[in-house]
């Protein structure tokens, strides 16, 4: 079919309205412009089938390299898919924005890529394009995680890195994550000068990949990169009991690579791999779901099961590419298990960790650790109990924390956290490692059991000296052209007319960051200190009682993060103050759930 006749097809259906303008201007770029011939055949075959509602997915838009990279379902061919060209545009861009940059410096590009469908295929590709610019690419062969990925950067010296993984997301999607010179995803000036060279690249130069590996400009290092790396994650553990039993799943990603022999050389000696979860998959077949994400507890319901047969102390799982941890424990010796928030977790290690630092004689003042704004409160009140600074006045994305790490001096940093189970201790990465945590997490609880106690009573122990703490996280998936006007108008509305009450608790104050204002609700005009970004958070009138709402940077959804606190002067019933803050955190997710769905 010649393309006047496939355009008049696409033009009908546009009249018919089996297909948006937005997709079908796309969709005609795809059929006329010569960058794109190798995708028209695929893409006359959609139009002369009527495969109309596939078209309007993969077209409506051009998906957006956003300051991490570019994230999505993969489809052969369309703009809003990730696919060849998207990925080729997206190393095209980050080659010409880094060489721009580097004032005709030599330049290195460290590549890995996790167990997803086509990584190894995209991996090779963006060192396709990196070497065709000029680039030696240190590539990783092999599955490997995201945080050695950052180490790679950092130890090679690179001037960039790439990593390809959707992280947990579902089986259908596939990233690449663009990291800078320090290892760190892209942070400004830099995230928009990429975004910028990437949403405008047409011309891709590209050599095969054979001919790279051939003149040399293709270096595998795996092997030298594993060592390396390894040893820095083994400087952070802490000496003390190795005696107890876990189980550890990989969640068919990149984690038993690392965690296995790390855990091993720092002498943990009763580890067993959860064999449903073991073996690299990019379906994530025996996951809930098929989504290997350790945020879920459901994720943890078969691992739990192995653990009662086993009488072990504790579960930690990993995502795909080995960045998140999370981890599961008994309530108390004969009590239920249960699976530990990100937030949890995140206080447990830094207690822990500030408090190795403390015996060794290591903390001042200047120490600090770091959070974002939708971390528990609870880590920051732990800090100030050993005399440290928190760093926390900081966006939702690890890569801030990184960024706060360099800013504030790696020398006095201490721990990282971030709700959605990403952590960090060392100089040795700019990114959360999940291997750093399990070692961390494993040696606390080797340590508290040697005391006759488990995970959840050394959490209690906190609450009563630092005061109750509740959080919880709710999403609304809200797809296409017309979920993303639905987020728009929801946060329009919580920025100029938010709810006044809240499960019958009166908002008091709103601190809007994508004005840097703040106020009574209905009078936000004072000034807010603080980093820019499309984040609102509602304060209710009790103390440490509050809710953030933000779109998702990385996924079709708005996300809710609620928080509640009851003072530790007030505690006198620990379990029934739990119980009365998650009901009002229930309560409280409902009616935002509620005020998105109405908008």
């Amino acid at each position: 079919m010649k393309s006047n006749e496939l355009l008049a097809q696409v033009e009908a259906a546009v009249a018919a309205k089996s297909l948006t303008a937005d997709a079908a201007a796309n969709i005609k770029r795809w059929l006329t412009e010569p960058v794109y011939a190798e995708y028209a055949p695929a893409l006359a075959e959609h139009i002369a089938g009527g495969q109309w509602k596939t078209l309007d997915d993969v077209f409506w838009t051009v998906i957006p390299f956003g300051t991490g990279g570019r994230r999505g379902r993969m489809y052969p061919i369309g703009s809003n898919a990730i696919n060849d060209r998207t990925i080729a545009e997206s190393a095209q861009g980050l080659a010409d924005y880094v060489r721009d940059q580097a004032g005709g410096k030599a330049l290195s590009c460290a590549i890995a890529y996790d167990t997803r469908h086509n990584s190894r295929h995209f991996a090779e590709l963006c060192a396709e394009v990196l070497t065709a610019n000029g680039f030696t690419v240190y590539f990783l062969d092999g599955y490997r995680s995201t945080p050695e990925l950052s180490f790679a950067v950092r130890e090679r010296g690179c001037a960039c890195g790439i990593m390809v993984t959707a992280s947990h997301n579902p089986p259908s999607d596939n990233a690449v994550k663009a990291y800078w010179s320090t290892g760190g995803q892209l942070l400004p000036p830099h995230d928009r000068g990429v975004i910028e060279r990437v949403m405008s690249t047409r011309e891709i130069r590209r050599q095969t990949f054979a001919d790279a590996v051939a003149s040399q400009q293709v270096i595998f290092c795996q092997e030298q990169i594993d060592d390396a790396y390894q040893r820095q994650v083994l400087a952070q553990s802490v000496p003390g009991p190795r005696d107890v039993r876990i189980i550890y799943s990989p969640m068919h990603g990149v984690g038993a690579a690392s965690v296995l022999p790390v855990l091993a050389a720092a002498g943990f000696k009763d580890v067993e791999l959860f064999a449903p979860h073991a073996t690299p998959d990019g379906d994530f077949p025996n996951v809930p779901g098929h989504v290997s994400n350790p945020e879920n507890p459901a994720t943890f319901e078969t691992m739990i099961v192995r653990a009662q047969e086993a009488d072990a102390d504790l579960v930690m799982s990993t995502d795909p590419d080995a960045d998140r941890l999370g981890g599961a424990a008994r309530a108390n010796k004969r009590g239920p298990w249960q699976v530990f928030t990100g937030n949890q977790i995140g206080a447990l290690l830094a207690d822990f960790v500030l408090d190795a630092r403390r015996r060794q004689g290591g903390l001042s003042r200047e120490h600090y650790i770091v959070q974002t704004l939708v971390t528990t409160q609870l880590t920051r009140r732990i800090a100030d109990s050993y005399g440290v600074k928190t760093v926390g006045d900081l966006l939702v994305g690890f890569k801030y924390i990184a960024g706060a790490i360099d800013e504030h001096g790696p020398a006095r940093f201490v721990f990282g956290a971030e709700e959605s189970h990403g952590y960090q201790a060392g100089q040795y990465a700019r990114d959360k490692d999940a291997t750093v945590a399990a070692l961390l997490l494993a040696e606390l609880a080797a340590a508290v059991k040697a005391q006759g106690k488990t995970l959840w009573e050394k959490l209690d122990a906190l609450y009563w000296q630092h005061g109750c703490h509740v959080e919880t996280q709710l999403s609304k998936t809200l797809p296409g052209s017309e979920g993303m006007a639905k987020m728009r108008a929801l946060m329009q509305q919580l920025r100029t007319a938010p709810p006044r009450t809240l499960a019958g608790h009166r908002v008091a104050w709103v601190r809007d960051y994508g004005t840097l204002l703040q106020g009574p609700p209905g009078q936000v005009s004072e000034p807010l200190v603080g980093p820019r970004g499309d984040l609102v958070m509602l304060d209710l009138e009790q103390e440490g009682n509050y809710v953030a709402v933000r779109p998702s940077g990385t996924e079709p959804k708005v996300k809710f993060y609620l928080f509640a606190y009851e003072p530790a002067e007030m505690l006198a019933d620990l379990d029934d103050t739990k119980r009365q803050l998650t009901e009002r955190l229930e309560q409280i997710g409902q009616e935002l759930v509620a005020l998105a769905e109405r908008v």
